[in-house]
């Protein structure tokens, strides 16, 4: 006979978030789930990620809000650079039609996410909600793009949110090859030149494993949150010279 769930905390607008360690345990159907209910707003949001808690959920469903333990986070220190993409990055270095920009075009990015349905999913968690919310977040300077453009052509890029030096991505898309792991090799190159550590990636996949991303237990990634979030925010800007962080420093993996 399955288990019971638990009940699921309704959460009126404007309220606070019930304690991270509530969340569903992995004895559940949905592992992390904290909470239904409350609002996109930019003070929700924020509020949110300042407590590793994240919204997900399917057109239909009210908002959903998930706080995993353990959390998958990338060390941008350990991030594996594999030697195809090395190649890769010095072809899109050396030509003068290939550029990395940063904010120029936030809503095209994660519009573009949201049209990328990915292996295994029927549709996308981006429902239009979520796109004017984070698009509304980025106009209060908090949810940045990193775009990859080839001949003038928007080919891949990210969104991700920041508070302080804590950094949390959200989703990739490419339409060339390689154009989302471009992007992301860009984010891990500001990163380090910004003296952020970490950037959170929420959920273990193999494709995130591979990349060096592991799972760390909530309460670390919370005091992690708690330190960087204190720290003074970047300037997103990416400079040619940041490569520097990646390719000469980097021991690339087969």
């Amino acid at each position: 006979m399955p288990s019971l769930q638990p009940a699921l905390t309704w959460l009126p607008p404007g309220t606070a978030f019930p304690p991270t360690d509530s969340a569903w345990d992995a004895a559940t159907i949905a592992p992390g789930l904290l909470c239904a209910g409350g609002d996109l707003s930019v003070a929700t949001l924020t509020q949110a990620y300042h407590n590793a808690i994240f919204p997900w959920f399917s057109p239909g469903q009210p908002i959903l809000w998930w706080s995993p333990d353990p959390r998958m986070v990338l060390n941008v220190g350990s991030f594996h650079l594999r030697i195809s993409l090395k190649k890769r990055l010095k072809q899109f270095i050396r030509s003068s039609d290939c550029q990395i920009r940063v904010d120029s075009a936030f809503k095209a990015v994660i519009s573009a996410c949201a049209q990328s349905i990915r292996h295994g999913q029927h549709g996308t968690w981006i429902v239009p909600a979520m796109v004017q919310a984070y698009t509304r977040l980025h106009h209060a300077g908090l949810a940045h793009s990193v775009e990859t453009w080839i001949d003038g052509e928007l080919q891949g890029g990210l969104y991700f949110v920041a508070l302080g030096k804590a950094v949390f991505g959200e989703s990739m898309f490419h339409r060339s090859t390689d154009g989302s792991k471009i992007a992301l090799a860009a984010l891990v190159a500001m990163c380090r030149e910004f003296g952020v550590t970490h950037i959170d990636c929420q959920q273990n996949t193999p494709h995130l494993n591979s990349m060096g991303a592991q799972e760390v237990p909530r309460a670390w990634f919370l005091q992690h949150i708690v330190q960087a979030s204190e720290l003074d925010a970047p300037h997103w800007a990416f400079a040619p010279l940041d490569w520097h962080h990646l390719l000469d420093r980097e021991t690339t993996a087969s």
